[in-house]
């Protein structure tokens, strides 16, 4: 039962990569967000995207993924990606800042040993922010997306109301400007 339920998990969220690609290749001008479950995902549009646009990109994602492109399952800017890339640098940054605290046989982390590593801490952390990416990716094309949709059947796209992290992301992208309109879409599907 729960594997199944991953592994809806995971086509979901690749049918949701798919789209914003699909979405990439056709509009220019827009920001995507999504988030997916067992039942499909919810995509937040930042942007003048029509409606029939994303409707249209949803279904197109769809049959190129059960044509067998499932390289359009994984996105460069996945929250897998994210999450791998600030927490290799905080790791890194972390480390350097210990190897300095021990070297100096410092107990506690004093300023001479935060002026001494910030050096090393931010190589460190240019060093993991280039292994972290491809990483990320590799990690989220074996975990957390499935390009493969198997039997899943796209049953509905529809347009819902934007939620309040729809709203606050949009605040963030547009520094409090409206200049990218929010839309949210909630996508089902089944197997």
């Amino acid at each position: 039962m729960l594997a199944k339920t991953i592994s809806r998990i995971r086509r979901n969220h690749g049918l949701e990569h798919a789209t914003i690609h699909v979405l990439s290749e056709k509009q220019k001008n827009f920001s995507a967000q999504g988030n997916s479950d067992h039942r499909g995902f919810h995509l937040n549009i930042y942007g003048d995207v029509s409606e029939e646009a994303v409707m249209n990109a949803v279904e197109e994602a769809f049959a190129r993924m059960k044509r067998g492109e499932h390289q359009l399952a994984v996105h460069p800017n996945c929250g897998t990606v994210l999450l791998t890339t600030a927490t290799m640098s905080a790791l890194a940054a972390q480390a350097a800042f210990t190897v300095e605290q021990k070297r100096r046989q410092s107990p506690a982390m004093t300023l001479p040993v935060l002026v001494n590593a910030l050096p090393s801490a931010v190589l460190a952390v240019v060093v993991a922010l280039i292994v972290s990416r491809p990483l990320g990716i590799h990690l989220q094309a074996q975990y957390t997306t499935e390009g493969d949709l198997g039997d899943m059947e796209l049953m509905s796209i529809r347009k819902i109301s934007p939620s309040p992290v729809t709203r606050l992301f949009q605040l963030l992208l547009t520094g409090g400007a409206k200049q990218l309109k929010a839309t949210a879409y909630k996508i089902e599907t089944r197997n």
